[in-house]
């Protein structure tokens, strides 16, 4: 007698199941939204990141005065 082949299916992470189920509840303007606040946050953390290296370079070049 042989064994029946096993099938793996994958199971969808938590976070997988979420995004499929807000992308069925929300209409697409709610998605826009969304999508372009979580765009606006990268672009200030962007900002942010250039504010401390420019105030670092700054900070040497006062420090590397004579």
């Amino acid at each position: 007698m042989q064994a029946a082949p096993v099938r793996a299916t994958a199971i969808p992470s938590l976070t997988t199941a979420l995004r499929a189920v807000e992308s069925l509840l929300m209409s697409g303007g709610q998605h826009t939204a969304r999508r372009n606040a979580w765009t606006s946050v990268l672009e200030d953390r962007r900002r942010a990141k250039d504010r401390v290296e420019a105030e670092r370079v700054l900070g040497q070049s006062l420090i590397a005065r004579p």
